[in-house]
């Protein structure tokens, strides 16, 4: 195992070292800045009217719990922004192939399965700082939106909780992609891989045919790991979901060691 941490630290070192990585992550973070900065007057004119049972209204003729509905909408707010993680994981997993560097690495690191596993981690160690980020950020907006309220909700295990299951799905996730475009071999299939995925659960193509074969979707698996299934019409359990974001994950680095292995180094 302790081989393998040079090559972890090679591969971050490259991933840090990439423009394209910070480029994407500079972008991900602005439009999850901006996103909150154009919603800030509506959470914050709602918690002004919070009623004295504690009811809130975020969405005009739609009273929930208060505290329920600000955290499930903290999530919510990470979740979308969530989708744009996969950009960054194809950008990492692309540099090499659109570089022809392939081969180099391959020259350092003979061994494919040693080389896979140290680039998988070097990615999920990015990709969780980027995730955390996100979240950090969704709360900093929350927190000024509830802060004459109950600032201390921020602190209760369920936003913890809350925070916790998204970055599992954003890295998991983006795991996937990041294997599949080392499988297919270029960014730009990546991305027509990722945009397909999340057209699948967005359109709800699956949904219609079963929601069985919904479920088994890794976007889908995401909103039912974070969505509250009271105040959304999810799939399947949060365990079903994560035993599928987790076999999405392992199935496609598995393929994609495999393709290390068989196909020459460019």
């Amino acid at each position: 195992m302790s081989a393998v941490f040079p090559a972890i630290r090679s591969e971050l070192i490259k991933i840090c070292t990439l423009p394209g990585t910070w480029l994407t992550t500079g972008v991900v973070l602005a439009l999850h800045t901006l996103a909150h900065l154009q919603a800030a007057s509506l959470f914050a004119e709602a918690v002004a009217d919070i009623t004295p049972d504690g009811m809130i209204e975020i969405f005009i003729g739609r009273p929930e719990p208060a505290a329920e509905a600000l955290l499930e909408q903290l999530v919510a707010s990470s979740l979308q922004m969530g989708l744009f993680l996969p950009i960054l994981a194809v950008v990492m997993a692309g540099q090499e192939f659109r570089s022809h560097q392939l081969g180099a690495t391959v020259l350092a690191v003979p061994r494919r399965g040693r080389l896979l596993v140290a680039k998988t981690l070097a990615a999920a160690g990015y990709l969780l700082f980027v995730a955390v980020l996100i979240a950090g950020i969704s709360t900093a907006f929350m927190y000024a939106a509830v802060e004459s309220w109950n600032p201390g909700l921020l602190l209760t295990s369920d936003a913890f909780l809350g925070h916790g299951k998204f970055v599992v799905f954003a890295v998991l996730f983006s795991l996937t992609i990041f294997a599949i475009t080392i499988i297919v071999r270029g960014a730009l299939a990546g991305i027509v891989a990722a945009v397909v995925l999340i057209t699948l659960t967005m359109t709800q193509v699956a949904t219609a045919i079963a929601p069985a074969l919904d479920a088994l979707l890794p976007l889908s698996a995401g909103r039912n790991l974070l969505l509250n299934p009271e105040t959304n019409q999810l799939s399947a359990g949060p365990v079903h979901a994560l035993c599928v974001l987790v076999g999405w994950a392992l199935v496609t680095t598995a393929l994609a060691g495999v393709a290390l292995g068989v196909r020459d180094a460019r």
